[in-house]
């Protein structure tokens, strides 16, 4: 067993202007592992249906920025290489105009037909070498649904369980249509979305189900798949918080989904069809602050995953929303590190406590004055402007790096506790450790191995000062103060 030893040097200055050191060790055993990384999306709701019909250089400028792993003449990362891209296959809200009740346009969607804006982005990502595709329902098609409408009323389920081999067709003609107009196969479809919250309100398309109507909805779709040799794999939950995984919270009947979906002896059981995938999704909205919460939290969902063997979970959506206990808001856009930061942290702690197999974010493209965008633009359906933020990258220090395949091994740290580390092993053999600097003191990184050699390539740099800023990787790596910085490299004995 190899262990690599890193040791880190914090350097800074005191009042009395006598510079201090601390050393702190990292330490990094490749024979330790966790999970294998599965991938790291984005979704396309709602404003790609808009953003996909821009002038040619703006939209192409989004997707390299989105799902590019090229990097420019001066080695700079081109884009954050996401490995996966969630497509939104619509309800049929847009085509009933104000009649749907859906008060902001933007939030309504089209019949999958008619998604050409959305058809592009599927393209442009297959195009920049992505190669996992899922695609997702927020509410079943209005012709099947109650009441008509993308939403429901009263916080009841809007579909009956006669429509759902109706939903199951609908639902297997978009796959297999999608992937005649563009050539993308999906690689998993998630039917259902926050299924314990009502929607109700009109806000945006959505569709209430408990954990009976799941199982119906998920069974039926099973059988569609099979009968039509269609190939793809159903993901269930999608919790709209990480607690249904494992409680049932304020929501009989809609939380502990790991049992109820994965245990043989629950009635909803759906572990035993051989399309449903492996893995359970859930949202880390509502879970991500104060730090205590964060962390049992996210332990009570590693408990209840490793129960059922073989089962693995996926962080399948989150911006940062609500007030976090006072530490960030989600009002109001932010470009900079604040947002960055607070996020880098939601990720580090899924992948490393809750052991996320996938890490997805929410929107990809935002409108809206809100901290929910990779990427911010004007609210006009032809053209504008758009902006990057400080999140997109920082979430590249991730993505960019810690490629399909990967796995995520053992690092220890001694001395500052307030850096947040994780290492990660490719396929390829190459190795990535991110870290997570929230303080505001300059970080100075001397790095040699116990055993073995580390080799460093590179430093890349998301801070106040640049977005995945390169760096040759020596042993003396700048980790800026507020700053998160990925140290790319390989061990060989």
């Amino acid at each position: 067993m190899r262990r690599l030893f890193i040791p880190v040097l914090m350097v800074f200055t005191c009042k009395t202007a006598v510079a201090q050191t601390t050393a702190v060790h990292i330490s990094i055993d490749p024979g330790t592992t966790y999970q294998t990384i599965d991938n790291f999306s984005a979704s396309d709701a709602w404003s790609v249906q808009f953003a996909g019909n821009w002038p040619e250089q703006k939209k192409n400028t989004m997707a390299d920025w989105l799902f590019s792993t090229d990097t420019s003449t001066t080695g700079s990362p081109i884009g954050i290489g996401l490995s996966m891209w969630r497509y939104n296959i619509g309800a049929g809200s847009a085509e009933q105009g104000d009649s749907s009740a859906i008060r902001d346009e933007w939030r309504r969607t089209t019949d999958w037909q008619q998604q050409s804006g959305q058809l592009w982005f599927l393209q442009a990502a297959h195009k920049r070498n992505v190669r996992q595709f899922l695609g997702f329902l927020n509410s079943p098609p209005v012709h099947l649904t109650l009441n008509g409408k993308a939403f429901a009323f009263n916080g009841k389920s809007n579909i009956t369980a006669d429509k759902y081999g109706a939903l199951a067709e609908y639902i297997a003609t978009a796959i297999r249509g999608i992937h005649q107009l563009t050539g993308v196969q999906f690689d998993v479809i998630s039917p259902i979305n926050e299924p314990q919250w009502d929607w109700s309100d009109g806000g945006q398309e959505g569709c209430p189900y408990d954990n009976e109507q799941i199982s119906g909805v998920t069974k039926s779709l099973s059988r569609t798949l099979t009968s039509k040799k269609i190939k793809t794999k159903i993901l269930v939950g999608e919790a709209g918080k990480l607690d249904y995984l494992f409680s049932e919270a304020d929501k009989p009947g809609k939380g502990t989904q790991v049992s109820a979906f994965f245990d043989k002896s629950s009635p909803y059981y759906v572990g035993h069809l051989s399309n449903v995938s492996r893995n359970i999704a859930a949202h880390s909205y509502f879970t991500t602050s104060p730090a205590a919460l964060a962390v049992s939290t996210r332990e009570a969902v590693a408990k209840a995953v490793a129960a059922v063997p073989g089962l693995g979970f996926w962080q399948s959506e989150y911006c940062i929303l609500g007030d976090n206990a006072g530490e960030i808001n989600g009002n109001k856009r932010d470009y900079g590190m604040d947002a960055a930061l607070y996020l880098a942290t939601v990720i580090h702690r899924d992948l490393t406590i809750a052991n996320a197999r996938a890490w997805q974010y929410w929107l990809a493209i935002s409108p809206y004055d809100y901290k929910d965008g990779l990427i911010y633009i004007d609210k006009n359906k032809t053209d504008g402007e758009y902006r990057d933020s400080k999140m997109l990258w920082a979430m590249g220090n991730y993505s960019r790096f810690i490629r399909p395949g990967a796995q995520r091994i053992r690092t220890g740290i001694q001395g500052d506790s307030t850096l947040l580390v994780s290492a990660y092993r490719n396929t390829d053999k190459t190795v990535c450790l991110v870290i997570v600097n929230n303080s505001q003191r300059e970080m100075k990184i001397a790095a040699a191995s116990e055993k073995g050699t580390f080799t460093h390539t590179r430093a890349y740099i998301t801070s106040a000062a640049g977005n995945l800023r390169p760096l040759p990787a020596d042993n003396n790596i700048i980790i800026p103060a507020r700053a998160v910085v990925t140290v790319t490299g390989s061990i060989k004995s």
